[in-house]
């Protein structure tokens, strides 16, 4: 049974809507931590599992992005249709204790089909983030806030490198994973029972909130305008070499330069969760409520 969309007391619009970004961009950051921590337990899962770079590859690369990118699609169709927040804390759950899973994974095809439901999982959280976002802030300042969401990457491949690294070095690649998802089953309960389903274009005055169109419709309209199709082919091509980087440098320095797991965590988690894709905040900064 869907909920009443909840309008924001005008008399505190800024600390509820505040408080749902900030959950928002833990979720962001959940994700990335439970998606990046297999770069810097590549190494070990390799050893341990007695695998090839193909199938490291595979389970880090194609497997995941294909059932992420793909269930993408669907999971927006419904966030257009249903209460997002439950769509929220029902997809954080999913990759969390798919994550926390992966730690009891005796051979490479369950670890494999425990991160492909990572993926199926995380489809579900970036779609109707957004959504939200855009009906509790106004178009003045919604790319402050979007700016804002998007540093969950780097707070999620910080936390995620310093995680994995240490804990793999101290306990064990499988207690990382363990450590890694347990908190996202509390963070979906938090999801569930604290944010509230902000009406549809509240924050837009005067518009009209229409029927949600076909998925065809959608394709065709996309297809006849050349900059979304660009904008599409250049931030797949972004993704595809940022994520390679991001989950070969671990396995790069620990294999080829023997340095340990907790190191390479550390300066990583410094080097890229602290210092990389702050662009994605400064660009889209403005004065905020």
């Amino acid at each position: 049974m869907n909920e009443a969309p909840h309008t924001i007391d005008s008399r505190e619009p800024q600390r509820e809507r505040r408080y749902v970004l900030a959950v928002l961009v833990l979720v962001f950051a959940s994700s990335h931590v439970d998606r990046q921590i297999m770069g810097i337990l590549g190494q070990p899962i390799k050893e341990s599992l007695a695998l090839t770079d193909t199938q490291l590859g595979l389970m880090t690369g194609l497997m995941f992005a294909l059932f992420y990118a793909t269930l993408g699609m669907p999971m927006a169709m419904w966030a257009d249709r249903g209460n997002r927040r439950n769509i929220i804390a029902i997809s954080i759950s999913l990759w969390s204790a798919a994550t926390a899973i992966c730690g009891a994974a005796s051979n490479y095809g369950q670890l494999l089909i425990a991160r492909i439901f990572v993926g199926v999982g995380e489809a579900g959280s970036n779609p109707p983030s957004h959504s939200i976002i855009a009906d509790l802030y106004e178009p003045e300042v919604r790319t402050t806030a979007m700016a804002i969401f998007a540093t969950g990457v780097n707070f999620g491949i910080l936390i995620g490198f310093l995680l994995g690294g240490w804990v793999n070095e101290w306990i064990g690649w499988r207690w990382a994973f363990v450590i890694a998802g347990l908190p996202g089953l509390i963070l979906g309960l938090i999801v569930r029972f604290t944010v509230h389903e902000p009406v549809r274009g509240q924050s837009d005055p005067g518009a009209l909130v229409k029927r949600p169109p076909p998925f065809p419709v959608v394709i065709r309209t996309m297809m006849k305008k050349p900059v979304v199709l660009h904008f599409v082919l250049g931030s797949a091509l972004a993704s595809f070499v940022g994520y390679a980087v991001v989950l070969w440098i671990p396995v790069y320095f620990v294999r080829i330069h023997e340095v340990g797991t907790g190191m390479t965590g550390t300066w990583l988690a410094l080097l890229i969760g602290g210092g990389a894709h702050w662009e994605r905040f400064l660009v889209g900064i403005s004065p905020i409520a």
